[in-house]
């Protein structure tokens, strides 16, 4: 059966390959100068914040130009991930899967807990909230994805790498487009843009609107609506003022809000599911079981047997389902102020999620002389989101309540999140002579605070709870020097001084905290600090590059990273004897940060007069101090079992990561054009410590284990077909891509993976003058291998199953969309 479904499916690639093909050979008549494909050589990065040929510079960059991204199809993060090599997108670590915690995971630098973070996001240089801010810029100029440490220059979290997404500035003509989308699963997308002069060339303007929609790819069982729905508005305005020929600033400003229906997922469950009748409504899928430990730590509590899903993961033995139908009473709940973490009138009123984001940015570039350049940027960036879902994540309207304003027992739940935060950074960059470089500082401060709650009873604002206010301030002082010792070799010393101060409130409603063991026992008032640790660290980075020939450089560097510390301001809700408890087994209010070291070697450059266009890398990084989310198991009198289980984080890991990178671009004649990306990035586990899978699996030497939640082997080949039609002016394309990933642990203990991800997507379209036209299909071949993996819980009405992992959720592939799209430019 196996052998059958493969051949079906290297049959299906072929003939798909063949058709694009035949279609480029059919048309006829083709100019020779049909217009060029994106010439990697020409694009300039600002990677170490002056422009340089992404050829030149001696730092392992992607960057997909405009073009690129339009003739891809990336319109997100989770197509940009797709599209790109080395990196995995999680989003259902919180137990669900939808856009409201979307995890960039790239070279398998896993982010350890759900708010966590192993890469950053800015725009046009400037730090950005989250995920949903740095995709929702309506036709960016370019998108950049700098891997390895880039702590030198851009600082905190920037762990594993950067994303910078650089916007379009007005040309200082009127100018102006429409593009309309509408494809099948009720997809469409809007966009408009107009840019011009408001007083000749000293002062322009850009503006750009944009609406996108999908109905969802899957029928809910319960009520047969859609899941996975979502619902984009985005609206970008940009100002730039050039007083003099030297002088620019520049004002931008972004407002995104998603309104996205209930999440299209499911899980495998090792257990079953009854309905109050005795009936199985939920079919359990396990095949093994695990000789776990009741306090996941070794040498400690007693052996139990937990049934799980082992190998890789099965299709889907039950239906999509979820009970989203919100009545009056959810609604009502949904409208009190009471507590609340986000107001009603920004927050959701059904299930779903809602999120409004607000980001703005003022840069001002200063060209003093031939030798300097002054740069100045401030942002800021406020984000708010709510989530409501259906916790236990199938239909359960069989199952009969009293209480549950459903009319049936069902979990539900409120997730929202505020965040606000304000950067500044001054630099100068220089030229002397062989020597080059940028000296600079850096300000950031940024507040989140979170709350929520539900549960299968009456909902009332007793459920809500709100959490105290976290906020960290982080001060960087940041040099970069490159040194011309011959004509070919230079070598760069780089570096930050970096400052963290992390502080922790108390909640708006005060906090008692009951023990003195790790900050004195009294009663704060809301607001009030509860707790601030201050963090210096320094992180370097020196390379080598040498210029073998006009069209072949390559590099060698060293780097150091840091990832910022976290506070466990949760523990200090516990009572005495629990706290002291803690302390005694090692929990600690604040942990360190997250340290790096990366070793890099590439090379770049160009074949064949430039036609075929190449880099490759390979890094060996040491990643130290992992912050890994542990469950300590405390003794407490006052609970019926007589322990406490406390969530916490903490330094409990080790690991190494290495891997190889290749990108190339073949420009083969003025018809075809391949490009190609590939990568191995491989995790090797040292050290690793983690309760909750301790107690599910029984294993405590993690040593030689693979990181989750992220791909080793994956692939991207593009093959661009296009040229002019006959004698006109009229063009036309045809792209087919094919996109790979390899499978993804559930977690450290390497038990249970999806399967390998083939991606086939295909579009094509005309163009004359200045109206085009495309027609696409995404998923071709309507793949349903799951994109994410992660443990959670079989939950029902006995609620026996919250004592060690029982589930796995799993993230849902958006299936074949056909689509077609016009866009007209003035």
């Amino acid at each position: 059966m196996k052998t059958r479904i493969l051949k079906a499916s290297v049959a299906a690639s072929t003939s798909a390959l063949a058709l694009v093909l035949a279609v480029g050979v059919a048309t006829p008549a083709l100019a020779a100068d049909a217009p060029a494909a994106d010439e990697a050589g020409s694009i300039t990065v600002t990677a170490r914040k002056r422009s340089e040929d992404i050829l030149k510079v001696p730092v392992t960059i992607t960057a997909l130009t405009a073009d690129a991204l339009e003739k891809r199809g990336v319109t997100s993060m989770t197509t940009l991930a797709q599209s790109t090599p080395g990196i995995n997108i999680n989003d259902n670590n919180s137990g669900r899967s939808d856009r409201s915690f979307q995890q960039i995971v790239l070279r398998g630098f896993t982010p350890s807990t759900t708010l966590a973070t192993t890469t950053s996001m800015f725009i046009d240089g400037v730090a950005v909230a989250s995920p949903s801010s740095i995709m929702s810029i309506t036709d960016p100029k370019q998108v950049d994805i700098i891997k390895g440490p880039q702590s030198a220059y851009y600082g905190r979290n920037t762990f594993a790498g950067a994303i910078n997404i650089t916007t379009r500035e007005p040309t200082g003509e009127w100018h102006g487009s429409l593009m309309g989308m509408a494809g099948t699963r009720d997809n469409y997308r809007l966009q408009a843009a107009v840019e011009g002069p408001i007083f000749g060339d000293m002062l322009t303007f850009r503006v750009t609107g944009e609406q996108f929609g999908k109905g969802g790819s899957y029928k809910n069982a319960y009520d047969g609506s859609k899941l996975g729905a979502q619902k984009s508005t985005t609206a970008t305005a940009l100002l730039v003022f050039k007083p003099a020929h030297n002088l620019t600033m520049k004002l931008f400003g972004l407002r995104s809000e998603d309104k996205d229906g209930a999440g299209a997922q499911s899980r495998l469950y090792a257990y079953n599911v009854t309905n109050s009748a005795g009936a199985t409504i939920i079919t359990n899928q396990s095949n093994c079981s695990f000789q776990g430990n009741t306090r996941g730590v070794a040498g400690q509590g007693t052996a139990v047997t937990n049934a799980y899903i082992c190998g890789v993961t099965p299709k889907m033995a039950n239906v999509v389902s979820s009970n989203s139908t919100a009545n009056a009473a959810i609604k009502s709940w949904l409208a009190s102020p009471v507590n609340r973490v986000v107001d009603p009138s920004e927050g959701v009123d059904g299930f779903g999620l809602r999120r409004i984001s607000h980001h703005a940015h003022l840069s001002t570039d200063w060209v003093i002389n031939e030798h300097l350049t002054a740069t100045v940027l401030g942002g800021y960036n406020r984000e708010v989101w709510t989530d409501l879902l259906d916790l236990d994540g199938y239909d359960s309207s069989t199952i009969t309540s009293t209480t549950n304003p459903l009319g049936y027992w069902s979990y539900t739940y409120l997730v929202e999140r505020k965040t606000n935060d304000w950067s500044a950074e001054a630099r100068m960059a220089y030229k002397f002579g062989k020597v080059r470089g940028v000296v600079g500082a850096s300000y950031l401060k940024a507040q989140a605070i979170q709350g929520g709650g539900g549960g299968l009873g009456a909902l009332t604002s007793a459920n809500l709870t709100v959490g105290g206010l976290s906020e960290n301030r982080t001060t960087g002082l940041f040099f970069g020097a490159t040194w011309d010792a011959t004509d070919k070799l230079s070598v760069s010393v780089e570096g930050r001084y970096q400052m963290d101060t992390l502080g922790a409130y108390a909640r708006p409603s005060g906090q008692v905290v009951p023990s003195s063991a790790y900050i004195p026992a009294a009663t704060y008032a809301g607001g009030a600090q509860l707790a601030k640790y201050d963090y210096k660290n320094f992180t370097p980075r020196v390379i080598l590059n040498y210029q073998f020939s006009p069209s072949t450089m390559a590099y060698v560097s060293w780097a150091k990273g840091v990832n910022p510390a976290q506070l466990n301001v949760n523990i200090l809700s516990q009572s005495d004897s629990v706290q002291k408890a803690a302390v005694n087994a090692g929990g600690q209010l604040a942990i360190s940060p997250e340290k790096i070291t990366n070793y890099e070697v590439g090379v770049k450059g160009k074949l064949l007069d430039g036609k075929i266009r190449y880099a490759a890398a390979a890094y060996y990084a040491q990643w130290r101090n992992q912050i890994n989310a542990i469950t300590i198991v405390a003794p407490d009198s006052t609970s019926a079992t007589g322990l406490s289980f406390i969530n916490t984080s903490a330094n409990s890991g080790d690991v190494d990561l290495k891997g190889a990178e290749i990108e190339a671009s073949w420009k083969v004649n003025d018809l075809i054009t391949l490009d190609s990306a590939a990568a191995i990035n491989a995790s090797k586990i040292l050290d690793f410590k983690s309760t909750t899978i301790s107690q599910l699996t029984g294993v405590f030497d993690f040593y030689g284990k693979e990181m989750k939640n992220t791909s080793k082997y994956s692939a991207n080949f593009g093959v661009n077909l296009g040229g002019s039609v006959g004698d006109t002016d009229a063009h036309w394309f045809s792209r087919l891509d094919w996109n790979f990933k390899s499978g993804q642990w559930a977690n450290e203990s390497n038990t249970l993976r999806t399967p390998d991800r083939h991606i086939f997507n295909l579009r094509g379209g005309v163009s004359k003058g200045n109206i085009s036209v495309e027609a696409f299909v995404t998923n071709l071949f309507n793949n349903h291998t799951y994109t994410s993996i992660a443990d959670n819980y079989t939950i029902d009405n006995s609620l026996s199953k919250l004592t060690y992992y029982s589930a796995v959720v799993l993230g849902l592939p958006e299936l074949r969309t056909f689509g077609i799209q016009a866009k007209v430019k003035m």
